[in-house]
């Protein structure tokens, strides 16, 4: 795709102080885009902003769990006539795989940020867009929401909550002119990757992810998935019956415990 596609596009990457996000904001960056940037940790956004190609690009401190402050950035968009192409929700909060499970409090947390903080973008990002006549809203689920997974669980079910808020957002959103993606990742080399302690096939760098949603989000398909190899198996057990699906993960799960 040509480096100057992106050439006076603003995109809007929340989750951009690392991995997938902020390789992402390089990668579209020097493809020629404007980039907002949005993460909690502002040091690490600003240490992001230093690595882009051009100019005029911005920082915007957030966290998703908080409404207000989603309203509160939307809201100085429109004070500053700034218009925004594509809004990019990265955010992503994972715990370790266990068979002991989860804290509780941790998987509320999940639930706000992976979840929740999409519906609270969405629900200040929808009239903006409308009254702006345009834009594009992605929201990146994972694979690893086609189906419940062994000790995936709460992970699993926000991703597969994403998937299908995406979906219903593309119905219902296309006759506003705008254009809703989702992004299903495989195993990506990022610091939520690196917690687990299981074997990963086809994992791919962060860069290479960013190039392949760079090139996805100008194409006409709703979902943006990679690597293929891993996609494509997963959506054969996507589509697999019950029983079957739970015998083949019955076995890997016993593969798991037995370690």
């Amino acid at each position: 795709m040509a480096k100057n596609v992106y050439s006076g596009k603003t995109v809007w990457i929340i989750g951009a102080s690392s991995g997938i996000g902020a390789a992402l904001a390089r990668e579209l960056s020097d493809r020629g885009a404007r980039i907002i940037l949005s993460a909690r940790r502002e040091n690490t956004l600003e240490e992001v902003l230093g690595t882009l190609c051009g100019e005029g690009h911005l920082v915007y401190p957030l966290d998703v769990r908080d409404v207000y402050a989603v309203q509160s950035i939307i809201a100085d968009f429109q004070d500053k006539n700034i218009a925004v192409d594509s809004v990019i929700f990265m955010p992503a909060l994972y715990g370790q795989h266990s068979s002991k499970g989860h804290d509780i409090d941790l998987i509320h947390q999940m639930i706000a940020v992976n979840l929740t903080g999409a519906f609270n973008l969405v629900h200040y990002l929808g009239p903006f867009f409308k009254k702006q006549g345009y834009g594009q809203i992605v929201l990146c689920a994972s694979i690893a929401g086609y189906r419940g997974l062994p000790m995936g669980q709460p992970y699993c079910a926000t991703k597969a909550g994403l998937a299908s808020y995406a979906e219903s957002l593309k119905l219902d959103l296309k006759k506003d002119n705008i254009d809703v993606k989702l992004i299903s990742p495989g195993f990506v080399r990022t610091p939520l990757t690196d917690k687990n302690d299981f074997p990963m096939p086809f994992m791919i760098e962060a860069e290479d992810a960013a190039k392949a949603i760079a090139d996805g989000l100008n194409q006409k398909g709703f979902e943006i998935h990679f690597p293929k190899h891993m996609t494509i198996l997963a959506k054969i057990l996507r589509v697999m019956p019950g029983f079957c699906y739970f015998w083949v993960m019955g076995i890997i799960l016993k593969k798991i415990t037995d370690k």
